[in-house]
């Protein structure tokens, strides 16, 4: 793990998040973390929250995301996007430091 590159935010998910934050009036920022579960041993956790003081905090088109320091390790250099497709819409992670995931995409093993 190159742990020297933290994750990139795609244009695509900072629209999404001005989109989502436009609807509901409220300035929220989207934390991606890590946590223990799933069927592959890890397990994304992606919410709307606020800052916390230990978060890396990536800024685009008037928009945060969040990384808790815990979660950074697990992260660096993954790539948070946006995607649509005909099972739904949904944030996801495309994670160089996953060695297995599980099918639906949300769990994952290092």
């Amino acid at each position: 793990m190159d742990l020297t590159l933290p994750p990139r935010v795609t244009s695509r998910a900072f629209a999404r998040l001005a989109e989502i934050n436009a609807a509901t009036g409220a300035q929220k920022a989207l934390r991606v973390a890590v946590a223990g579960g799933g069927c592959s041993g890890f397990q994304y956790d992606i919410r709307l929250d606020d800052p916390a003081e230990d978060d890396l905090v990536l800024e685009g088109d008037g928009q945060k995301v969040l990384v808790d320091s815990l979660s950074l390790p697990f992260l660096a250099n993954a790539t948070i996007d946006f995607t649509e497709e005909l099972i739904g819409a949904r944030f996801v992670v495309e994670n160089p430091n996953a060695t297995s995931s599980c099918g639906c995409g949300t769990s994952f093993s290092i």
